[in-house]
């Protein structure tokens, strides 16, 4: 007799800890379009290019930082066995449209809601964390914070793989101005930011070694990077 596979969604938050936050779209509006646009504009092969570089060994502890509607989650769950993955988004909808998508799939994951810059998970406790387009949408002064908990729950060893618009800075300003329109002013510090190498100092200013660009890519006309670091 088959058994379903576990698909937890956690939501912990007390209503006075839920603060502002950039919805994966943009605008909660869009997020039934969410995937669709995903698939359109490639951002799903970009996905599959991070879970490449990223690295992930069968039986890895894996946190999807940021995870939206959970399609790295889901890509991590699905083809590198035995992993344990967490998705943490403070998007209570987006949790939602993951956890269905989870369960069609018949795949085991935990999704939680929470921020960044106050990881609900013990200290190195993660094997990996991985993150695609989303911290673009932290707010300038939790930055700093996010990355120090992305060091946190990362055990020594442990690796970072992020991608994100941005890279070494030739695309920087038509990064900025082409997706103002699409995001709005909330998004404009962290755009600006993730430039000139914005996330490689990021990690290297969180404690984390080896902090560089692995890869670099164009999405929609703009800079793409992918960066990792590790936990010494």
């Amino acid at each position: 007799m088959s058994t379903t596979p576990d698909v937890t969604l956690v939501d912990d938050l007390a209503d006075d800890a839920v603060t502002p936050y950039l919805p994966p779209t943009g605008r909660v509006s869009l997020l039934p379009f969410y995937d669709v646009l995903s698939a359109v504009t490639g951002v799903r092969r970009r996905h599959a290019r991070l879970v490449g570089l990223a690295g992930i060994r069968a039986g890895d502890r894996v946190l999807d930082l940021g995870c939206g509607t959970g399609n790295v989650a889901l890509l991590v769950a699905r083809t590198i066995p035995g992993t344990v993955v967490t998705g943490l988004d403070p998007d209570l909808p987006a949790l939602r449209r993951a956890t269905r998508k989870a369960r069609r799939a018949r795949v085991p994951l935990t999704f939680v809601r929470g921020y960044g810059q106050a990881i609900p998970l013990p200290d190195a406790s993660v094997d990996h964390v991985v993150s695609a387009l989303a911290l673009h949408h932290v707010p300038e002064g939790d930055r700093d914070a996010t990355a120090e908990e992305v060091a946190r729950v990362l055990r020594p060893g442990g690796r970072v793989t992020i991608l994100d618009f941005g890279g070494h800075g030739h695309g920087g300003h038509s990064l900025v101005r082409s997706h103002l329109p699409r995001f709005g002013a909330a998004a404009a510090d962290g755009l600006r930011a993730n430039v000139d190498d914005g996330l490689v100092r990021l990690l290297a200013g969180a404690g984390l070694v080896d902090a560089r660009e692995v890869a670099s890519g164009r999405l929609i006309g703009a800079d793409l990077t992918f960066v990792g670091a590790r936990k010494a």
